[in-house]
């Protein structure tokens, strides 16, 4: 049995959430290098181009990549065998976004009520989904997640005998309504199965595949390179403006479900596709 210090988490959460609004992943960036090389559109170009220039000073001046900061989505793969002490899981995670909304000067964007709207001032309380799993060792993946993409997610229940076709045109239209209003290029989440909650989460968390990673079943690999053509095809293009590059990936995770039913989840997230990860 190992034992860790609520603060030693709490910390790691604290700069994790600094670095994720700071330091953009390599893959991200790569991806938006290679779309501003191969988009036939000079304006696109120039956009994918400034998109890659504003990551690059966020990484030397230390400051967000983004003025919304976002909602803190905390992941945890809690191993069995850590029992955590001069603490709570959930506290320590918390006051880890709290400190880091002050030490990062990150934008606090979190309402305590939805319709009484009064902010909460450190962006907290983070949205936190743990997870046991075998072994020693804890797994923190922080993913601050801007609402002008998470607004433009969607969940259908779609007929269980729908096919691949179907959903394709299903989520191309859902990213056509979208537009330009998540920031594009956009990479798409989708989660297919399960149950309303369940496919929801598998979207979210589908957004955190490093991108040229196809899925691991050929299947679906082939049903996301798919989907990302006929995105691409809408020519909404590098933030709205036109050209060849509405998503830099689609990332899709099935979920066993009931035989009636086929839900289908869609999470969208801007070109900033912002986490960082550490195990402790």
């Amino acid at each position: 049995m190992r034992r860790l210090d609520a603060n030693l988490l709490r910390q790691t959460v604290e700069k994790l959430c600094i670095k994720a609004a700071i330091d953009l992943p390599q893959d991200i960036e790569t991806a938006l290098q290679t779309a501003a090389q191969a988009d036939t559109s000079p304006l696109a170009q120039n956009i994918l181009q400034d998109l890659c220039r504003n990551a690059q000073i966020a990484r030397e001046t230390r400051l967000p990549i983004c003025q919304d900061t976002g909602l803190t989505i905390v992941f945890v793969e809690w191993g069995q065998e850590v029992v955590i002490e001069n603490g709570e899981v959930n506290a320590a995670v918390t006051q880890g976004v709290s400190a880091a909304n002050r030490q990062g000067l990150l934008r606090a964007s979190i309402v305590a009520d939805p319709l009484r709207r009064k902010n909460t001032g450190d962006n907290t309380p983070p949205v936190i989904h743990i997870n046991f799993v075998p072994g020693n060792k804890v797994k923190i993946i922080v993913q601050p997640k801007g609402f002008g993409s998470e607004n433009m997610g969607c969940l259908a229940f779609l007929p269980p005998h729908s096919t691949p076709d179907d959903i394709i045109a299903h989520v191309t239209e859902c990213v056509r309504q979208a537009g330009a209003n998540p920031c594009p290029p956009i990479v798409v989440g989708i989660g297919l199965g399960g149950t309303a909650e369940t496919c929801c989460l598998a979207a979210k968390r589908a957004l955190l595949r490093e991108i040229g990673h196809p899925a691991f079943d050929e299947f679906y690999g082939d049903l996301e390179g798919r989907t990302l053509a006929a995105i691409n095809d809408l020519s909404i293009g590098a933030q709205g403006m036109g050209g060849n590059t509405t998503a830099l990936a689609v990332h899709i995770e099935p979920l066993p479900t009931h035989i009636a039913g086929l839900p289908v989840a869609v999470n969208i997230c801007c070109h900033a596709l912002r986490h960082a990860e550490e195990v402790i």
